[in-house]
């Protein structure tokens, strides 16, 4: 902790970090070292040590001293706890949204956390609670399109890639849309090829060419440059190869208590394993976008192999997010469009099915949820696979796969039909491409009629609806109509 807080106080430009290394610096404050250093369930009784008092993280201005502060307030409470006091954290400046009667708590592996997303993920019916009926958050909430993301980019002078290796970056970014939007989740801050760089794949970002794999493989003879799946398959390769992942969900989870955003969840995610694939082998989304279908035509028992070794790391990879805190996962299958439909029910539907299957035996009370872009012809099959919330793309019609969801359902018997998310469609978000309040919340209302009367959301046979984009933010939206987008999703689906 000491050594976290010693981190932002070599960025703090306002003196705040100084005051929280007074609280955490085991010289300077012998109690909050001894809670550092204790086990759990051994910690010591020991005398609360008078520190001045620090301000309250939303007072402070520089991110880097917002973040001491925040981590500081953390060791505080863990200090009052070791001294025997029977207290309850309760962040001062906690947000109640208008309408919202139930009491949030966070628990381990997600274990009765009743934030609204969560409900209506695990498919509760929304009329359970007060409020809006649809939650909502935002693919890339967090990123280009937020002014505070690019001045916190040019100040601590990294790419994005080079501020995924930061956890205390990473925190303070996730956090950026909490603190501007309503949105009723936090969602880490990453990207899809982490897993492909955990096995040694080399990840650039050059300038206006996207993310690239810059030496993919070419033939089956490169799987030699893999880890063998022995030593991938086990749950000290993820905690050892993504540990500053690991560690910034941690620092994203105590800075959401003490900035007061305890009331909803945080959701960690992957890239499902053909969308690594296809990175791995073709090395862009933009340029060799065949080369994912050539390699499991090709070479069958090299893709068979592949694609079992990446189901286990993302298996490893998204158990490790829940214990680390997630509350929710989100399967990304990124590059649905560039497989065709017989092969992904071939190679990618086992993956997806073994994913789910597994996380579901290890966190049952864990909301999973899987977005196919391009390839929602597959919502029904995910929906059987076990996945909680299937997502729409902008193509896909939300009655339609409601339907969809329900035959599937009657078919095989299921008590459940899944919840859905998405599909508003980012465009309507930019002002060059014609976006306006007035515009977003019509096309909210028509979002809504597409799926049916809202008060029906999560009924018997209606699927839930968890409103999210089609597609990600590309960072030409508006923050002005992201704000828009995101209240008049509550306002229209609030109940009278």
């Amino acid at each position: 902790l000491a050594q976290a807080v010693w981190a932002e106080a070599v960025r703090c430009t306002c003196g705040a970090a100084a005051m929280a290394l007074g609280q955490v610096q085991p010289g300077a404050s012998p109690a909050a070292a001894s809670v550092v250093r204790a086990t759990p369930g051994q910690l010591p009784a020991l005398p609360v040590v008078r520190q001045p008092p620090l301000p309250q993280p939303q007072h402070v201005t520089c991110p880097a001293g917002r973040a001491a502060v925040a981590l500081a307030a953390g060791a505080a409470v863990a200090t009052t706890a070791a001294t025997g006091h029977r207290t309850r954290l309760r962040a001062s400046n906690r947000r109640h949204r208008a309408g919202q009667s139930a009491v949030f708590r966070r628990a381990a592996d997600g274990d009765a956390a009743d934030f609204p997303l969560r409900h209506v993920a695990a498919g509760k019916p929304p009329a359970e609670l007060s409020g809006p009926r649809v939650p909502i958050w935002v693919f890339r909430q967090a990123g280009r399109h937020m002014p505070e993301y690019n001045e916190f980019k040019a100040k601590r002078n990294k790419n994005f890639l080079e501020i995924l290796q930061d956890p205390a970056d990473v925190a303070e970014v996730t956090m950026q849309p909490l603190r501007r939007y309503k949105v009723d989740a936090a969602i880490l801050f990453s990207d899809i090829l982490v897993v492909a760089e955990a096995l040694g794949i080399r990840v650039e970002m050059p300038g206006g060419k996207g993310i690239i794999v810059p030496e993919p493989l070419k033939g089956p003879e490169d799987l030699a440059r893999l880890p063998p799946e022995a030593d991938t398959d086990t749950k000290a390769f993820v905690e050892e190869k993504l540990a500053h992942v690991l560690e910034a969900v941690r620092q994203i989870l105590a800075r959401m208590d003490t900035e007061g955003f305890s009331d909803r969840p945080l959701i960690g995610f992957s890239a499902a394993p053909w969308t690594l694939f296809f990175y791995m082998v073709g090395g862009s989304s933009r340029k060799n976008t065949d080369s994912g279908e050539r390699w499991l035509s090709e070479h069958e028992e090299a893709s068979a192999k592949l694609l079992k070794l990446l189901s286990k790391v993302v298996i490893e990879y998204l158990s490790a997010q829940a214990r680390a805190g997630c509350q929710v996962l989100q399967v990304f299958e990124a590059m649905g469009e560039h497989i065709s439909k017989e092969s992904l029910e071939k190679w990618a539907m086992p993956a997806m099915t073994e994913i789910a299957a597994e996380l579901k035996r290890r966190h049952p009370n864990v909301p999973l949820m899987v977005f196919p872009r391009g390839a929602c012809y597959a919502l029904p099959a995910l929906q059987t696979a076990g996945y909680d919330v299937v997502t729409a793309d902008t193509a896909t019609n939300l009655g339609e796969a409601a339907a969809a969801l329900r035959d599937e359902a009657k078919r095989t018997g299921s008590s459940r039909v899944a919840a859905l998310q998405g599909n508003f469609d980012p465009r309507f978000l930019r002002p060059d491409d014609g976006g306006s309040v007035d515009i977003v919340r019509a096309e909210v209302q028509k979002m809504f009629d597409t799926l049916g009367p809202v008060e029906d959301y999560g009924g018997k046979d209606h699927p839930a609806l968890i409103a999210n984009l089609g597609e990600g933010l590309n960072g030409k939206e508006s923050p002005e109509l992201v704000e828009a987008f995101v209240d008049a999703v509550h306002e229209l689906s609030s109940r009278a």
